[in-house]
């Protein structure tokens, strides 16, 4: 059946494939963002746009004509865009009592960090003390497991682990290691490069989320999203190097916490998530969507992304900051 589905976000890696699902299902689909749609992901045509931001409730309320006699309501909304309590806070005044769906978008970074055993489940404690982001994630769940429990608040919490698309290098450097490797320089790898990585890509994805939406066993509970795909590290680098022409690129491996002591800016991201294993069971997700499983492996998502990438200048930057603390860093650790 179809839904009116509001997207608060809808031109992001992961929000525009979800988009894009929800039309291919032929669910009547709005965007609320600021107008500011991404050119490297259009919306689809039939799409509705409504301009407004989301950090300015009283542009949102006009925006959905709160206060005239026909307001736009929704059956279900799905929030992209909210990083810490206030902006959950902030969705509760605005829809609380008006859409018979909140899909909360958190983060599997959220689980416990390392993890005591995997693979990771639904079960598995949230906590992380390296990284303000998901713990403020952590925080933003809180607040809307006690609007289920206390006032049957219909909010479902959907957990991405580390999801990709043609636009997206999931490497420290990103397009900085690409030119790195082609020019022969060493390209640094956390740890020793045989930690496993979940990494899911966005198509992917879309089909488990859409397929939540609307759904009424998934209302008050949680998911996460991230396919079974987990390679290690170095092959996820290797994998690239193939993918740009690279037959032997030269991978130096250095402790994640030497890493961050030497690059305070890169720690919380790798002492918070990347630095560990990381393995999910899927099959609560797969219970209600059977649909759901990973089609596009990284060797795939590799090719795809180099060859996008080069066709598009606008993405072929090399950031000289990150391009001198890798060589800071790579000098430090042949010492």
């Amino acid at each position: 059946m179809s839904k009116r589905i509001l997207f608060i976000g809808g031109s992001g890696v992961i929000s525009s494939a979800c988009v894009a699902r929800a039309v291919d299902l032929g669910h009547d689909v709005t965007v609320l963002n600021r107008g500011s749609s991404s050119t490297l992901r259009p919306l689809p045509p039939t799409v509705r746009t409504i301009t407004a931001d989301i950090r300015e409730p009283d542009s949102v309320r006009a925006a959905l004509g709160r206060d005239t006699a026909n307001p736009l309501e929704f059956d279900v909304v799905c929030e992209f865009l909210a990083f810490t309590p206030e902006h959950v806070r902030t969705d509760l005044e605005l829809f609380e009592g008006r859409v018979g769906q909140y899909v909360f978008i958190s983060s599997a970074s959220a689980y416990q960090t390392p993890p005591s055993r995997l693979p990771v489940t639904e079960s598995t404690p949230l906590v992380n003390s390296e990284w303000q982001y998901s713990r403020d994630k952590i925080a933003c769940e809180d607040l809307l497991v006690e609007a289920v429990r206390e006032r049957g608040f219909p909010a479902t919490i959907v957990r991405p682990s580390h999801t990709y698309d043609r636009t997206l290098l999931p490497t420290i450097g990103g397009y900085t290691d690409i030119a790195r490797m082609r020019a022969g320089r060493p390209v640094l790898v956390h740890g020793d490069g045989t930690s496993l990585w979940t990494i899911t890509h966005h198509r992917d994805f879309a089909v488990a989320f859409a397929g939540l939406l609307g759904n009424p066993l998934a209302i008050g509970d949680a998911f996460h999203i991230t396919g079974d795909h987990s390679p290690t590290w170095n092959q996820i680098y290797t994998w690239l190097a193939d993918a740009a022409g690279v037959s032997s690129p030269d991978l130096v491996h250095v402790a994640s916490e030497t890493i961050a002591a030497l690059n305070p800016e890169w720690g919380p991201g790798l002492l918070g998530d990347k630095a560990h294993s990381m393995v999910f069971d899927n099959s609560k997700v797969k219970a209600l969507v059977p649909d759901f499983a990973t089609t596009i492996t990284f060797d795939r998502g590799a090719q795809e992304i180099i060859e996008f990438i080069d066709a598009t200048p606008e993405l072929q930057r090399i950031d000289p900051e990150a391009d001198a603390a890798f060589d800071r860093i790579v000098a430090s650790a042949s010492r």
